[in-house]
């Protein structure tokens, strides 16, 4: 259990930026022993130290509050991804290194991730908000991928005739299952370099061998 934290209220000395912080972290703490559907607005309020008043300035409720705690993680998910979506090197190397860094961020953000991904099936406002993260990185995938179709003829040979965007969706969402199932701690997933090489091992095969 969560030990009993005071009701803080804010005052007059705290920028709306403190405020807002302090409700993110509220919901962030207490992801970590509870699932997302069981948590009230009210709990958030209490475990952030603020007003409703507050709470409702910033946030219309606590999918809000979710949403943007994603969208960070989704964000650091980007730049992770950078070295290989931008071709700075070589697509092997950038590759692992990206699905690394994404399994790192995965295990540091995992209590909002489990979240999300447990919650979004059955919640019209999650599940608009995770389908456009994700769609957000089949994009990404995609366009490096017609890139690489564009550049390289092996490449070009080994996908002619395959639905790109539907290469990337599918690689993407595979990522997506065997990340989550790393951060609830299933085997052999919660091996991370297991995963790493499994990940690196999918996404090299279906574009680069």
């Amino acid at each position: 259990m969560l030990p009993h934290v005071a009701a803080r209220r804010d005052g007059p000395q705290q920028s709306g930026a403190e405020l807002r912080e302090r409700i993110l972290d509220g919901l962030h703490g207490l992801l970590r022993e509870r699932t997302f559907d069981t948590l009230s607005v009210a709990e958030i309020i209490t475990a952030a130290g603020v007003s409703r008043a507050s709470f409702y300035f910033y946030f219309a409720g606590k999918q809000a509050v979710l949403a943007e705690l994603v969208r960070r993680a989704v964000g650091a998910g980007h730049e992770a991804a950078r070295p290989w979506s931008e071709a700075a090197a070589g697509p092997r190397e950038t590759l692992r290194a990206g699905v690394d860094a994404g399994a790192g961020l995965w295990l540091a953000n995992a209590a909002v991730l489990r979240a999300i991904v447990e919650s979004w099936a059955s919640d019209p406002q999650l599940r608009e908000l995770w389908l456009e993260q994700m769609a957000s990185y089949t994009d990404v995938a995609a366009t490096r991928i017609e890139a690489d179709v564009r550049s390289d003829p092996a490449v070009a040979a080994r996908l002619e005739g395959i639905d790109v965007r539907a290469l990337a969706a599918s690689l993407t969402w595979t990522g997506e299952r065997l990340y989550y199932l790393a951060a609830c701690g299933v085997p052999p997933f919660d091996d991370r370099t297991v995963l790493v090489d499994t990940l690196t091992h999918l996404w090299v095969s279906a574009l680069y061998e």
